[in-house]
């Protein structure tokens, strides 16, 4: 497994595969980030069988189409995102609509699939299974998958991607968002998880559950709720 950051906004771009020359999984390919996505595909000889995305906000999608068009594979996207895929503009807030105006070039994916809650996927040799957590988007997902043989020798890693980060969830304050669909998400699909499960955010560094079950404070709360709120989070696009 390979990651690196996209030129916009930090988005971590994740590229899975059993090994050296395999087919592989890119997931939430964002801006900029097509030159060093060819240099690692080039570099362990790996072949893109499909693109998956966590979410459907811009920063995680904008480069899906020309991925998956060089390559004639399938992005596979949850249906309450579908139409952020046609239409990115609505998961922008009112100043990221401003800034990028209409001087940002994108195009929607010849072929979409969509995910199901508690689907496995089997794509390139590897058993990804899909959790529907929305929150920060009606579409947001996990993919989980074993990480053994892994750079992380983890039982389990969880690609997370604005659901979950290193001490902070993503907000919820755009199209799409609700913190009481976060906090079931969290309480449902994130606590259960175990502590060794390695998480690999959309943004920032890795953690684990563990980690984030002792410190995160949108997990304590959901965990035992109390008078004291954390502050509504801000985190993601």
């Amino acid at each position: 497994m390979a990651s690196f950051p996209a030129d916009a906004f930090g988005t971590n771009c994740y590229v899975v595969a059993t090994g050296p020359g395999e087919q592989c999984v890119v997931v939430d390919p964002g801006i900029g980030v097509i030159d060093r996505l060819d240099a690692v595909l080039a570099e362990h000889r790996l072949h893109p069988a499909a693109v998956l995305l966590t979410h459907g906000h811009l920063d995680h999608t904008f480069s899906v189409a020309p991925v998956c068009g060089a390559r004639g594979v399938t992005a596979y996207v949850h249906p309450e995102d579908r139409e952020l895929l046609a239409d990115p503009a609505k998961g922008l807030s009112m100043d990221l609509r401003g800034l990028f105006g209409g001087r940002l070039p994108y195009s929607e994916p010849d072929d979409v699939a969509e995910l199901t809650d508690g689907a496995t996927l089997s794509l390139a040799g590897l058993e990804i299974t899909v959790d529907h957590a929305p929150g920060h988007t009606g579409g947001s997902v996990l993919f989980r998958l074993p990480g053994t043989g892994s750079q992380w020798e983890a039982e389990q890693v969880c690609l997370s991607g604005d659901v979950l980060f290193a001490g902070s969830i993503g907000r919820t304050d755009l199209w799409g968002g609700s913190m009481p669909r976060m906090l079931a998400s969290l309480r449902d699909k994130i606590l259960p998880l175990a502590d060794d499960t390695v998480v690999l955010p959309g943004h920032g560094p890795a953690t684990t559950i563990g980690r984030e079950r002792a410190s995160n404070p949108y997990l304590i709360e959901v965990a035992a709720p109390g008078d004291a709120r954390p502050a509504a989070p801000t985190r993601g696009l």
